[in-house]
């Protein structure tokens, strides 16, 4: 579910990212046997700063937008990037539970 940076790289202390939270509820799902095709159709190209999001989260991005688990922040942002507050954690945690692991 979670990998770390790489090269023994783990950051246990650091702020969570957007993508990352995404990242990890997608892997959660994959692991659970959820249905995580949903949204691999989601424009991400919609978004102004779609080009922020890492190669690697694409797909999780994907399906966390399509499946509503993640929304944007507004004016056609995402944040990819952006750390995730702790109320938009508890947001994609509740989506989560609600859309997808009914």
């Amino acid at each position: 579910i979670v990998g770390g940076y790489g090269e023994g790289i783990y950051g246990p202390e650091d702020d969570i990212t957007r993508e990352q939270m995404a990242l990890m509820l997608y892997r959660y799902a994959q692991y659970k046997g959820y249905d995580v095709s949903i949204g691999e159709s989601t424009n991400l190209l919609s978004y102004l700063d779609f080009d922020e999001i890492s190669e690697y989260a694409i797909p999780a991005m994907q399906w966390a937008v399509g499946d509503g688990v993640m929304s944007g922040r507004g004016e056609g942002i995402l944040a990819p990037q952006g750390t995730a507050t702790r109320a938009e954690a508890a947001a994609m945690l509740m989506r989560f539970a609600e859309n997808v692991a009914e």
